[in-house]
């Protein structure tokens, strides 16, 4: 039980490493940091036309919900 429970914060990393990339490779002229809740704190509105705006937030935000429904 001890395993399972040491290889939890690791599958987790594994999952946000892996919807990172997912999302890097989606919108690859955008930086990133190691956290998606900066990318959207830092995030200026306006500073993207407004479909491309609406489309980047979106799907920040659902790779944000991925992570943190763990899947």
């Amino acid at each position: 039980m001890s395993t399972r429970v040491a290889d939890r914060p690791a599958r987790s990393d594994d999952l946000a490493g892996r919807v990172h990339s997912e999302l890097a490779m989606d919108l690859p002229d955008e930086d990133f940091g190691e956290h998606l809740d900066d990318s959207l704190d830092f995030y200026r509105m306006g500073s993207k036309p407004r479909c491309e705006e609406i489309e980047y937030l979106e799907m920040v935000r659902e790779a944000q919900e991925r992570i943190e429904r763990g899947y």
